[in-house]
């Protein structure tokens, strides 16, 4: 007869805990962190009996226990015999209702930004706590997402829905959607709300079919009052899956239910998406995030070095991450933490050379790759000339002007040699860009309208 872990004692409990703990960290780093947090994160671990040293994992539903079974038993039950426990058989079930055993909680595998599903209906630590309104650091590139989602997440009906956020890795959509969840179940506590990524809704709805459980799956979604859902592109060419989400958005758009959607581009971006989905979202409100420009990177760092505590963090190294890391949201945090881990885990206090040396790599990886031939066209476009005129013989001051601020750019911006430059500027030698750029140095100090044309060129280059 099996035993309930509850019943063992700690001294017995202890192992299989610790050994549960080494295998998820194993498992995440093996099948990857979205997999890994949609599927094995949840598992509880159940029943042990010493005796035929069999071990029981729960989960939360047969459908989900029969997708794990088959997708990772084998890895699982490898896993733990080699982990020396005692433990030589692993079953997965459904976890048992209340009244069942009592389940050992087991620690958190750190957050991924693709979480499982969640639904709540009466509190939102679900939800990272982080996740908020408050923490949203706001400006242009942002404002019309956060304004939104704050109008989804509000007690008043609100005008548009589905509401649609799109933008790159890391610009903070998942962030809105527990912003939103978080706020909504805090203002009604009562309202179910599901949150799922799109890949786990295909997969879901997938091995529903396989298991003949698919009313049940149409039937949690439709009882939602919030759906979200994060990167829609993952049911590109998905048709069964994309006829399914689209009558669950119609069915909850005609319940008046609140949905959300994020994705990295678009609608009319998305290929292989139905027509019909791509109308659905497109008619209720799209909000884009674009890359946070250089004072919304400040005013991240800024709200961030105001709760870092020691060690403190110079405004020479603020504004080095500002300027260095622009690809997103998620790597800039990441770099200031990064920061403050090793001064703290060092004791060494936090400077600019500190800074320099310990994101190298960061640096290096967020360095834009700017093209000359992209320098030339932009230039062309700034001074309202034809981009042929780069390459031409023409010494028209008009046109000489736009084209050495191009060549200074070139030289400033690119890792092409000087010969390589004059080349591509239309066979010109080495001696007239080290010319042009002498000469843009000069004038950058004595012309303020030079001054500034450059410095706007500058910042569309960097992102």
């Amino acid at each position: 007869m099996a035993m309930s872990q509850a019943g063992t004692g700690a001294q017995d409990v202890a192992p299989l805990d610790a050994a549960w703990s080494a295998i998820r960290t194993g498992l995440r780093r093996d099948i990857g962190a979205r997999m890994f947090d949609q599927w094995l994160k949840p598992a509880l671990l159940g029943d042990y009996c010493p005796d035929s040293q069999t071990l029981d994992l729960y989960f939360s539903s047969d459908f989900t226990a029969n997708f794990v079974t088959g997708q990772f038993g084998d890895r699982l039950r490898m896993a733990w015999r080699s982990a020396a426990v005692g433990v030589r058989e692993v079953r997965i079930l459904r976890a048992p209702d209340a009244s069942g055993p009592r389940l050992l909680e087991v620690a958190a595998a750190p957050a991924a930004e693709h979480a499982p599903p969640m639904v709540a209906s009466a509190a939102a630590s679900n939800f990272t706590p982080r996740h908020d309104f408050a923490g949203f650091v706001t400006g242009e590139s942002n404002r019309l997402a956060f304004s939104a989602a704050q109008a989804m997440a509000a007690r008043a009906e609100p005008r548009f829905s589905p509401l649609f956020i799109h933008g790159g890795t890391g610009q903070g959509k998942t962030h809105l959607l527990h912003a939103i969840a978080a706020a909504f179940i805090a203002d009604m506590p009562g309202a179910p709300v599901l949150y799922m990524s799109a890949e786990r809704f295909m997969m879901e709805f997938v091995n529903a079919m396989r298991a003949n459980e698919t009313m049940a799956f149409k039937a949690r979604l439709r009882a939602a009052r919030l759906l979200l859902i994060d990167d829609i592109q993952f049911i590109a060419g998905k048709g069964s899956t994309q006829e399914e989400f689209l009558h669950t958005i119609n069915d909850l758009i005609d319940s008046g239910a609140r949905i959300i959607i994020t994705a990295d581009r678009a609608p009319q971006m998305l290929d292989a998406i139905d027509p019909r989905i791509l109308s659905r979202l497109a008619g209720g409100l799209v909000a884009d995030i674009q890359p946070p420009a250089l004072d919304l990177r400040l005013a991240i760092l800024e709200t961030k070095r105001a709760f870092a505590g020691d060690p403190p963090v110079p405004d020479a190294v603020i504004d080095f991450l500002a300027r260095s890391i622009r690809s997103n949201v998620r790597e800039l945090e990441g770099a200031f933490n990064k920061l403050i881990a090793y001064g703290q885990l060092t004791g060494r206090s936090i400077d600019l050379e500190f800074a320099q040396a310990m994101l190298a790599d960061a640096v290096r990886a967020n360095a834009r790759r700017v093209t000359v031939d992209e320098i030339q066209k932009l230039c062309a476009a700034h001074y309202k000339i034809d981009a042929s005129e780069m390459r031409s013989k023409r010494r028209a001051r008009a046109i000489a002007r736009p084209r050495q601020v191009a060549m200074y750019l070139a030289k400033k911006m690119t890792p092409r040699s000087l010969p390589e430059i004059g080349r591509i500027f239309g066979g010109r030698d080495h001696s007239t860009v080290i010319h042009a750029v002498r000469t843009i140095e000069a004038l950058r100090q004595s012309n303020p309208d030079i001054d500034a044309d450059v410095r706007a060129l500058l910042r569309q280059l960097e992102g």
